[in-house]
């Protein structure tokens, strides 16, 4: 059974407010199609960038013949190229994603559509690689307007994984050997392996990263009390426990060093952080960070 329905994700409001997003990145991999992006590479592109002295071996067509005349020099004219963003998204499939009501996991691929949705019409090439225990092909990266729809009817068509495995995820993506681009993970970054865990694969990249943390306030203090059964809602494995106050501040205390561990991480390596309240619309949420005209990743 699909894990969610087709015009949850094939949406008419999710391709509207793409078409008003941009994401940009600071560093574009060169030898990429011509697009809407920037890069700091400089050539043979569109918009004049600056000149600077000729040097053995470069394009004679990049001359500035009027400058050599005027000051008797040779200096070649810089272009600011503008080449495609390669993104490849991870959006977390696993079971856990799709017990509560309304699942956080359709909040997940809702922001995945949007911002696949959003690189696809500034002629951007997306790749779509959903993970659970592992991790799946489900678009290989290509360009297209069109591939939007297509993106979005394989995602409501998935069926909710196992297990997360965020590390072994990280570690499937990156023995593809993709271009470098923009990685987006999408996830609650709750792994039985532990934030740690999950972080130190993340170093392993070779991509910039734009991390979209699934969230709810309940998170933070579930609001559980006295004696009770809890179930691991992946592995079914059950742990009978008294939550006492001490127990419900020790959790208050062990959220709070998660969320500062991923705030500490992406900060001290530039990485982009978007976190999305499942309990509220995606689209909102994310047009109002994209509303000072993009999102720099």
């Amino acid at each position: 059974m699909s894990i969610l329905a087709r015009s949850e994700l094939v949406d008419p409001e999710l391709f509207e407010a793409a078409r008003r997003l941009h994401v940009s990145a600071r560093r574009v991999a060169p030898r990429g199609r011509f697009a809407d992006q920037r890069s700091r590479d400089r050539g043979m592109g569109l918009e004049f960038e600056d000149h600077r002295p000729y040097a053995p071996g470069d394009d004679l067509r990049a001359v500035d013949w009027h400058l050599e005349r005027r000051l008797g020099r040779l200096f070649v004219r810089l272009f600011e190229q503008q080449e495609d963003l390669p993104m490849y998204l991870m959006p977390d499939v696993s079971k856990s994603q799709f017990l509560e009501d309304p699942p956080r996991g359709r909040a997940g691929l809702r922001a995945t559509v949007l911002l696949a949705a959003a690189a696809l019409f500034q002629h951007d090439t997306v790749g779509v690689f959903p993970f659970a225990e592992d991790l799946i092909t489900l678009a290989r990266p290509a360009s297209g307007r069109n591939r939007a729809v297509i993106l979005a009817s394989r995602l409501a068509a998935l069926e909710a994984g196992g297990a997360t495995d965020i590390p072994r995820a990280v570690a499937r993506l990156s023995a593809l050997r993709l271009r470098r681009g923009l990685v987006v993970l999408v996830s609650d970054l709750f792994d039985p392996r532990g934030i740690e865990a999950v972080t130190e694969s993340l170093k392993s990249l070779r991509h910039r990263l734009l991390i979209v943390q699934l969230t709810r306030p309940v998170d933070a203090d579930p609001g559980l009390a006295g004696d009770l059964r809890l179930v691991d809602c992946e592995t079914g494995v059950e742990e009978d426990v008294s939550i006492t106050p001490a127990v419900q501040q020790r959790y208050r205390e062990t959220y709070d060093a998660f969320e500062n561990h991923i705030a500490q991480f992406c900060r001290e390596r530039g990485i982009g952080r978007i976190r999305l309240d499942c309990d509220q619309d995606v689209v909102s949420q994310l047009t109002q960070v994209f509303e000072s005209g993009g999102f720099e990743a």
